[in-house]
């Protein structure tokens, strides 16, 4: 028994022989490991940085993304700062500032239409829950039921989205009373 090894039961102290051959492919498969730990942690990073780019890009996006709409707008601010003032100095012409008005509304309609927005067609229309807000209901023995009787806030669609609905007033049946 005086050649017998002292065995350990601890795995970390175990002697294992290979072939060389062996050793070495264990060695280069250890470091492609290595490798794909170290790019798998880069993609990651890589990953992560990405994200957060996208993000901040998406904030700024959603930050300026009416800045097209609101330069727009500000020359509709300043036509219509342009006619109050006019209006003020020159008081005794109203329809030159009424005509001023219309002109700055249809410019406003005309720039509000190249972004998709139009208006929903409601007077004289069949109610529809889709597109009108009925508001009120008056008696009206001259037009089908629930036709739309008049308009009383505009309503309007983006890129064929109802963005807000056309608040109306709709035809209802005379009710006959018995008397």
């Amino acid at each position: 028994m005086a050649n017998e090894h002292k065995q350990n039961n601890n795995p970390e102290d175990k002697i294992v022989t290979l072939k060389e051959s062996e050793y070495l492919k264990l060695k280069e498969d250890a470091l492609k490991a290595k490798d794909s730990t170290d790019k798998v942690l880069r993609l990651q990073a890589d990953f992560e940085n990405t994200r957060k780019r996208l993000e901040r890009e998406k904030q700024d996006f959603v930050k300026f993304a009416n800045e097209g709409i609101i330069l727009e707008l500000l020359n509709v601010l300043d036509d219509l700062e342009r006619s109050v003032s006019l209006a003020e100095t020159h008081k005794e012409d109203l329809m030159v500032f009424l005509k001023g008005v219309e002109m700055i509304l249809a410019h406003l309609y005309e720039m509000l239409k190249e972004y998709g927005l139009k208006p929903i067609e409601a007077q004289g229309r069949i109610f529809d829950p889709h597109y009108h807000e009925a508001l009120l209901q008056v008696e009206n023995k001259d037009l089908p039921e629930h036709t739309v009787v008049e308009e009383l806030q505009k309503g309007y669609l983006l890129n064929e989205r109802v963005i807000r609905t056309a608040k109306v007033k709709v035809s209802k049946k005379l009710e006959v009373s018995n008397g």
